[in-house]
Parts: C-alpha cells; structure tokens; sequence
C-alpha cells in the first residue's frame, strides 16, 4: 500500500515537472513571437465636434518606413502628438511589441526617437549641452554618451559650434541638433516630423541614405513629409490623409498602378483633389498683374 502511494506521489510529481517544462516553453514562444511593430489602431481626436483625425489605422515593422502624407489642415502633427504621448486621443489605440503604450509611456519614449516639426530647443544651452543633457535623460553611460556626442557633432558639421548657445543656430543647425539627439541613444523607433526642413543639401542627401540604411538594419520609421519625391524614393509605404481621413495606405508602386499615374506627387494630387498647380500659378499671375 505504502509502496503504491508513494509511486503515485512520484508520477505526480513527474507529471507537475512536464506541465512546468511545456509551459515555460509555451510562454517562451508566446514572448518570442510577439509582434516586434508599431500597430495604430482606429486613431481619432475630435476637436469639440470636429474631427482633426478620423479613425486611422497602420503598422509599421521592423525595416519599414511609412510615409506621413497630407495637405495642410489634413491632421499630420495632430496624429504625431498623439503617437508621443503630447496629446490624448479621443479614442483609439497604439500598440508597440504587442502591448498599449499606455500602459508604459516612458517605457515606450525610451525605445523611440521623435524629431518635431518645430525644433523648440533650450536656448540657453550649447549645443553640446542640450545633447549632453538628453543623454542623460535617456540613461545613457557617461563614457559611451562623451564619445556619441562628439563624433554625431562632427558628422553634422556641428563641432566648430558645439560651445555656441543655441540661440544663436541657423534653423538648419537646430535642425541638425534635433536629429542628433533622436539618434543618440539608437532607438528602435523613429518618429520624424518633417525632419528635413532647413536642411542644406549635403545634410538632406545624408539624411535620406541614413534613412534607408536604418530601415535596412531593422529600424522602424514613421516619416511625416510634404516633400513627396523623398518620400517617393525612401519609403516602403504611404499613408494619405485628407481632411483627418485616410484615403489610401499602400506601398508607393501599387499606388501608381491603382490610379494608373506616374509618380507618388500625381497620385498625392489625385486623392487630395488638390487644384492643378499649372492653373493656379495662372491665376496667380493673372492677380498681380490685374
């Protein structure tokens, strides 16, 4: 008797030791193949009983870059602000790995870069100050953030100026700042707004190679712009909003195909129903000269 009981308690045991064993193996799989993405789902803000943006849905995967597309008014900086956190949205959700980054927002902020369209920096700071400072924030190790700084500072043309208050910074120097410090801490997310605006060209051709060349490595890249041919030529995707709605979200080339047009501006123009330009700079001549 004493014999059997003791055999059931060691099949017990074993058993209990098999159900540990499959479950720690299925919860393995289960973290694995959560969805390394950024998954925007039904995303909506509502001004009083105006809609800024309607209901918009996308993802982005590891290596993908989507483009931000829209005439102005059609409610890109207000999604931008929702994505990072500056506003509540009316209703909707953002995913990141398969969880609500509502849950942990700075958590969130710490895998993303954002560049804004305005670069509303400290003033009162050097340039290097102000990306010391983010480092920082960011956690990033003293010795690792020193040798990042200076070497991002160099490679934008920066390094004569690091000691230079930012008050004194063309548009396209705090541009550069902006830039350097989305990437000092290579997050896994970029969030750009707009990230060429007063650009010099050499800067603007380095940008859009380091564009590709992040999304290559498996970064993902949300890329708000008006500059359509970038857009055309750096993106896996486009996302087209008008009037907070959107009214295509595709790969640029079946875009074209779609409405049988030659290039990503045709295709902006058609879906926007935005005048044609040949006509207005017509009438444009027209009223100064009347």
């Amino acid at each position: 008797m004493i014999s059997s009981f003791m055999s059931c308690q060691l099949l017990y045991a074993y058993y209990m030791f098999l159900y540990r064993v499959v479950y720690c193996i299925l919860l393995h799989r289960v973290i694995n193949s959560t969805p390394s993405m950024l998954e925007v789902r039904n995303l909506t803000k509502y001004y009083k009983r105006i809609a800024a943006v309607d209901g918009i849905s996308f993802t982005i995967r590891p290596g993908e870059v989507l483009g931000f597309l829209g005439p102005n008014g059609a409610g890109k900086s207000t999604t931008v602000k929702m994505l990072i956190g500056l506003i509540e949205p009316t209703r909707g959700e953002v995913f990141f790995k398969g969880k609500d980054v509502r849950v942990d927002w700075p958590g969130f902020l710490r895998t993303a870069g954002y560049v804004p369209e305005e670069p509303n920096l400290y003033s009162q700071l050097t340039g290097r100050e102000y990306l010391q400072l983010t480092g920082r924030l960011r956690g990033i190790p003293r010795a690792a953030l020193e040798a990042r700084m200076d070497r991002l500072l160099r490679l934008f043309s920066l390094w004569e100026d690091r000691h230079v208050l930012l008050s004194s910074y063309s548009k396209g120097m705090r541009q550069k700042i902006m830039l350097s410090a989305a990437l000092l801490h290579d997050p896994e997310l970029l969030i750009l707004d707009e990230p060429f605006s007063g650009l010099d060209v050499n800067t603007a051709l380095i940008l859009r190679s380091l564009i590709r060349a992040l999304s290559q490595e498996g970064k993902m890249i949300f890329y708000s712009s008006h500059v359509l041919e970038t857009v055309e030529k750096v993106c896996t995707s486009v996302l087209i909003l008008r009037k907070g709605i959107a009214v295509a979200y595709d790969q640029v080339e079946h875009l074209r195909d779609l409405l049988r047009q030659p290039s990503l501006e045709a295709v902006f123009t058609q879906l926007t129903q935005q005048e044609d330009p040949d006509c207005v700079v017509r009438e444009i001549i027209s009223a100064i000269r009347s």
